[in-house]
Order: structure tokens, then sequence, then C-alpha cells
């Protein structure tokens, strides 16, 4: 029983076809796939996971396949959000809560399966969240959700593409228990871009590299001598020394007051039906006070940001002054966008428009998903000193959906980045990231933080991604409901 690929060609989309070298794998073999952004782990991972039609050569897979991706994860978001356009057609529409998405191809549900729901659910800390609409969870957890649903499944092949992205440390850790319990049972393939998240356990280590494996590492265990090889390729990173300038044109406006807070909450509190995300919270941003925001998924963290952003309707039911403007006063979205900067898991949800990598960069200086506006000349000239940054200069005119996940990534986070905002709110940046970027990414942020012109609000489940200038902290287990 194995899975391989013999000189293999699959089409995964009408307008892209991957081809691949032979390849197999083992039973009882677990591996790792690993790379820089763009080198196609995602896409090697998706094929073994049985995605795509070939069109030359054979994939044989003997067992079944159990396969989490963030690819999975915005096809699903998409079908419920689909869903939405019912109301046009006068349907009322029916949303998927967290539980019909776990069952979902099951017709009758046996006690034992329930049984097992509950017992994953418990594991990955939302047993309370079973009944709520998936469409309203945060990314964390809809990631939990496809872990829950695919382990249910007791597969054969587990493919796990980056599946401790978006998961907080205690989950993280326990999730990490389950799999080391599992692994007498079903063959794990998982693609990670942190050394820190490949398993002492795992045999096998694909290294990536234009869409090929470069070399490989078989270990009876991939410890740190194993690993030795990669360590130091993944040594040689680009550091970044400067940041190109601020655009005059399209600076954020003055503030009528140079001292008053850039966001002041007062007894701040987001509540879904009966049930309270937090509440008591007051808090102030003075510019040039940096933040970090932590706590657990489900804490409010992301809910939080969004009250900022205008992108929580609960941000007019709460006594809430963002750059000046009191919510609810008739100031409009685009007066408060316009000092910000955003990098989310949503806004990479959301942007599915295919407009060129230049284009996504220049969209910052509009706040736009897509670009409506034609950029000035110095616009597009500091919009290509910022792919010059981020190593993706060569990828100017690349639509952005042909791009990988984490290659997307560092476009949004330079079009966060290109206006050089007042605030920039930064929900878990560094997600999809090889080492090597993540921490060119980090540097980044802290000379945009130095420059003395842009605060940071950032929130980040993982205690290696510093940020030296932030040195302020709210913990949103602080105010969570005390009954």
């Amino acid at each position: 029983m194995a899975i391989t690929l013999s000189d293999l060609s699959v089409r995964l989309t009408d307008s892209f076809t991957a081809d691949f070298a032979p390849l197999r794998l083992e039973p009882g073999e677990h591996t790792v796939i690993t790379g820089i952004n763009g080198s196609g782990k995602s896409i090697l991972a998706a094929v073994i996971a049985g995605q795509g039609k070939v069109v030359h050569g054979e994939r044989h897979i003997d067992g079944t396949v159990g396969w989490v991706s963030i690819a999975q994860q915005q096809a699903i978001v998409a079908a419920e959000r689909r869903k939405d356009d019912a109301d046009i057609l006068d349907i009322v529409p029916t949303p998927s809560c967290a539980r019909e998405i776990i069952l979902q191809g099951i017709n009758t549900p046996s006690e034992k399966q329930h049984s097992e729901v509950q017992r994953l659910s418990k594991i990955f800390g939302i047993q309370h969240l079973l009944e709520r609409d998936f469409i309203a969870l945060s990314s964390g957890e809809t990631r939990k959700v496809l872990l829950v649903q695919q382990l249910l499944g007791k597969p054969d092949w587990l493919v796990l593409d980056e599946p401790f992205d978006g998961l907080d440390a205690q989950t993280a850790e326990r999730f990490s228990i389950l799999l080391d319990d599992i692994k007498q049972d079903c063959t794990i393939i998982m693609v990670v871009n942190r050394q820190s998240e490949i398993p002492q356990w795992a045999q096998r280590l694909l290294f990536l590299s234009a869409g090929q494996i470069g070399w490989q590492i078989r270990a009876r265990q991939l410890n740190a001598d194993a690993l030795q090889p990669l360590r130091q390729i993944l040594h040689i990173q680009q550091n970044v020394t400067s940041l190109p300038e601020q655009d005059a044109t399209s600076k954020a406006p003055a503030l009528s007051e140079p001292n008053a807070p850039l966001v002041r909450l007062r007894s701040g509190r987001v509540a879904w039906g009966d049930d309270i995300i937090f509440e008591k919270l007051d808090w102030t941003i003075m510019p040039g006070e940096h933040w970090q925001v932590t706590g657990p998924n489900g804490s409010g963290k992301t809910c939080l940001l969004t009250l900022i952003t205008g992108d929580n309707p609960q941000c007019y039911s709460n006594d809430l002054n963002v750059f000046g403007f009191q919510r609810g006063s008739g100031e409009s979205i685009w007066q408060i966008k316009q000092h910000l900067g955003i990098v989310s898991n949503s806004l990479h949800l959301q942007y599915r428009v295919n407009c060129s990598a230049i284009d996504v960069v220049c969209s910052g200086f509009y706040d736009s998903i897509g670009l409506y506006q034609s950029p000035t000349r110095q616009q597009r000239t500091l919009a290509l000193q910022w792919l010059e940054t981020i190593a993706l200069a060569s990828e100017a005119h690349s639509p952005f959906q042909s791009l990988s996940y984490g290659d997307q990534r560092l476009l949004l986070i330079a079009r966060a980045m290109v206006k050089h905002p007042s605030l920039l709110i930064l929900d878990e940046p560094c997600n999809g990231l090889d080492d090597i970027n993540r921490h060119k990414v980090l540097a980044m942020m802290e000379l945009l933080a130095r420059s003395g012109h842009t605060t940071l609000l950032y929130v980040n489940h993982h205690s290696e991604d510093t940020i030296a200038s932030i040195s302020r902290c709210l913990d949103m287990r602080d105010y969570r409901p005390t009954s």
C-alpha cells in the first residue's frame, strides 16, 4: 500500500498544469515537505492528496486520504459565502454550522462518530462552537473544524498543509500530541515552513525547489543532527536595512490633535447572541505605542481588530474613537481606512481578484481590493521598490492568483506597508511564510516601527516571531466573562 507518482502531469486549474518527477511514498514513512515560498510545496501536497486531473503519466493511491489545506479552507468559506447570494432569489439562506461541516458526506452519523466528534472537538477546544455558523468562526477555529472533519474519517494517509498556522500555542501542543498518538494508524505527510514544526518522529524530508524535489533526507528521526543541511541552507537570508520612502500624495492626513490617541475604547464589549466574546475592555493606543494582542483562539483578538477597522458592525454599539472620529457619528469608512494598513487571514480570503502583483501593492495606496484607479508614476516606482524588497520584482506582472500562498502573503504585507500608515494592523502576518521570508518581514516591520510614522498592532501565536519595538501587551484572556 503506497502512493506513487510516475512521470506525472496534473491539471490543477483550467490554466495551470504541474509536472512531477517520479515519487513513491511508503506506508508508515512519515514525510515532511518543505522549501522556500513559491517552491511548490502545497501543489505537491494537493497532488499527493489526489487533487487535480491527471493528463499524463500515472498517480496511484492505495488507501484513503485525508487532506487539510489553505486551499480547502478557502473553498469551503467561499461556498458558505455564496449562500448569501440566495436572498437575491428570495430564498432564505441556511448557513452550515461547524458540526454540519465536520459531518459533510456522512448521511447518517453513528453514535460512535458523534462520540468521536465530541472527543476531537474537546482536544481542539471547539466543542462550544459546534452549533455556531462556520462562516462566523475565526480563521484558527475554521482550521480546527477541518482538522476534526478529516481526522473523523480515520484515513490511511493524512496530508496536512501548514496544519499549525492559525492555532494558538496550547492547541498546537495538544495537536502535536494527537499526531504522535495516531501515527501508528496512518501515514502523515506534512507541509511546513517553520523548522520548529518538523516532528522528530518523521523519517523523511523533501526539500522542494522550483516545483521539484531538490534534495531529501531519510533518517530514523528528523532530529537536530539530521536537519543540519536544512539549517545551513536557510541560514542564508537577505537582510533588510531600509524601506522605500513614503508617497507624499497618499499619506494619511494629520490628526486634528497631534497627541490625541489613535484608538480609544471604553468598556468595550463584543457578543454574538448570548455568547460574550469579551467585555469591560478599556484600551488606548497612543501614537508610537506598539502593541501585541495575545490570547487563545476564540478570545476575541480578531474581533477587537475588526472593531477598529470598521469591519465589525458592533463598532457602532461601542464607545469607540478611532483617529479622532467617534464611531457612529457620521464618519465614512474611507476616513478610517486612510490611516490604516491591514494584513489578516480574512483579507487574504477576500482578495480574490486576479490583478498583477504590482497592482496588488499599488492597491494599498487606495485601500481597495483590486486596483480601480490609475496610480501615479511615483506610486508605481515605489510599488516596484517594495517588490524588490520582498524579492518578487520578477513577478511584477504575474496574476495574483497564480502565485503561491506564501508569495501572495508577501504581496499583501507590502500592500499594507506601502503608504507607511498611521496604524499598521498585523493579524498573524507570517502565516504561510518560510523561515527566510518570515525573518525578512519581521525586520521590515521593525524598521517601520522605528521610523516614528507608524504604530504597530500585532496579533501572533508564535513566541519566536518577535518585533523588538513592541513593548506593550494586551492579553484578551483578562476580558473574558467571569461567570
